[in-house]
């Protein structure tokens, strides 16, 4: 039977019993470490797209996709607490439900890092062509920095960007704690300083209509803006590292849910207030999508000269009202801040397949060692070339919904799992007990769906397709393969992986 197969969770287990954290976190470093691993690539550029989606309503729809980060979260805490091992989802999922539900779970978790990478690239194309207009008065035809579905034809920036970032992870360059600290600064320094310009030149009128496109347009923009709130879960694997987790963990995982939204709405309310967040129609007055020839066309007719068509949002509103310095300012924090965001989402990708390779479900040259550099060269260089193709031919809208299906899907999981651990195992120590349970998960189980069948039919096609080629690779090659099939059970799979780990918190 497919269920049959559980890696069991002592074995899981017996790889982090190895390697006991000093417990130091408190609930104040928690928060600060959410909100530096949460603030980033979303916010710089997603606005624009839920602008599209929801006009000024993406307010109501960045409060909706944090309620379902925060109890997806509190599910999340718990498993990682109790098998604080790498591989995350999958490997939670493989204790608990068996080998197939891991299998798609590693799948999904494959199409969430390889293609929101991809659209961290396309996002950090779209501020570098910004700045290099307004520092040099530099202008590269559209054609070379969008791809075909956004009115070009490939975008060369984030090709290459892309690629600087592969080659850094095949040489296995470290980037330190205080490199990372200073990039957080630098995108929060980047945030407060719009905020503080924007807030006090707010005119109410522009919130009006509030929602143009009705209440689906506000959940479409939800299911988008999820990308903005990944992360989190650098605060659900340090529960080895938290005092007193039972207290410290919600604190820690709502308090920067919390600051991140608080922060996300005043950002809103500032693009909204002073430059309109109005979405772009058609001729006919039909709603266009982000991302598409039609809503370039419509843009280039008003000369971009609407929030909905800048690839730098942020920056280009504070041109917009008279902080053209600020706002070069803005855009060189994100151009700044941006690569290490990339860095950890390649990194976040070849880590799961590494770990299924180290499973028997990949190909076992998938975890081969560079022999000089120490680094999984094969996997990072494949992953590599799939994230520059990604970002040379997709819109940053269309990759960023696709790598939230993958997120919702596992994020699911998660919760399930969650729920039938305290069923099947109950006596199991849990460092961190997810609060009222019953309820928590449910309801992140009921968000996730949710916000899932709110993005566009076509990304739910993609899904669904990738889904569908993963159940062939699975029952064509991995089941067979799989060392929990034949019998192999190697207790300290992950460690070989585990000190090649940049030490930067993957950021949206």
């Amino acid at each position: 039977m497919i269920f049959g197969r559980v890696k069991p969770l002592d074995a899981i287990l017996a790889t982090a019993e190895k390697k006991s954290l000093h417990r130091s976190l408190g609930a104040f470093q928690l928060t600060m470490l959410g909100i530096g691993a949460v603030i980033g690539t979303g916010i710089f550029v997603l606005t624009a797209e839920a602008t599209q989606k929801a006009g000024p309503g993406m307010m109501l729809s960045f409060v909706i996709a944090g309620a379902v980060c925060a109890v997806a979260a509190l599910c999340y805490a718990e498993m990682a607490a109790m098998v604080p091992v790498s591989g995350s989802a999958y490997t939670y999922s493989y204790a608990v439900m068996g080998e197939l539900v891991a299998w798609m779970v590693g799948w999904a978790l494959i199409l969430e890092y390889a293609i929101a990478a991809g659209a961290v690239s396309v996002g950090w194309s779209g501020y570098f062509i910004g700045w290099l207009n307004t520092s040099f008065n530099i202008s590269v035809p559209l054609d070379l920095v969008r791809g075909p579905f956004d009115g070009g034809m490939i975008n060369v920036p984030a090709m290459v960007i892309a690629a600087l970032v592969t080659a850094l992870l095949v040489k296995g360059t470290k980037e330190s704690a205080t490199v990372n600290a200073v990039l957080v600064g630098v995108k929060i320094l980047a945030l407060a300083m719009f905020v503080l310009l924007t807030i006090p030149v707010i005119k109410t009128g522009q919130f009006t209509p509030f929602a143009p496109l009705g209440f689906a347009g506000i959940s479409g923009a939800a299911a988008s803006i999820f990308f903005a709130y990944v992360g989190f879960d650098a605060v659900s694997t340090a529960a080895e590292e938290t005092k007193n987790p039972q207290r410290n963990m919600p604190i820690g995982l709502i308090g920067s849910l919390a600051v991140c939204t608080i922060f996300y709405l005043l950002v809103a309310a500032g693009v909204i207030g002073t430059v309109g967040a109005q979405p772009m129609f058609g001729p006919a007055g039909e709603v266009l999508s982000p991302g598409t020839p039609a809503l370039s066309q419509a843009c280039a007719a008003v000369h971009d000269n609407a929030v909905v068509c800048s690839k730098e949002a942020l920056a280009w509103t504070l041109k917009s009202i008279g902080y053209p310095f600020i706002g070069w300012l803005v855009g060189a924090a994100a151009i700044i801040a941006l690569p290490s965001v990339i860095l950890m989402m390649m990194f976040g990708q070849t880590r799961v397949f590494f770990v299924m390779s180290r499973d028997g479900l990949l190909p076992e040259f998938f975890s081969r060692v560079h022999p000089r550099f120490h680094t999984p060269h094969v996997i990072t260089i494949i992953t590599g070339i799939f994230v520059t193709l990604f970002a040379a031919f997709f819109p940053v809208g269309l990759l960023a919904d696709v790598s939230n299906s993958g997120t919702l899907f596992a994020f699911a999981a998660v919760s399930i799992a969650v729920l039938v651990l305290r069923r099947t195992d109950p006596t199991r120590v849990r460092p961190f007990r997810t609060p009222a349970i019953m309820l928590t998960a449910p309801v992140a189980i009921i968000g996730c769906i949710y916000l899932f069948f709110s993005l566009s039919p076509t990304t739910i096609m993609l899904f669904v397709g990738w889904a569908v080629v993963g159940l062939i690779v699975y029952f064509a090659y991995s089941r067979s393969r799989s060392h929990v099939g034949r019998g192999i059970i190697e207790v300290a799979e992950h460690e070989a992986y585990e000190e090649l780990k940049p030490e930067v918190p993957g950021t949206h």
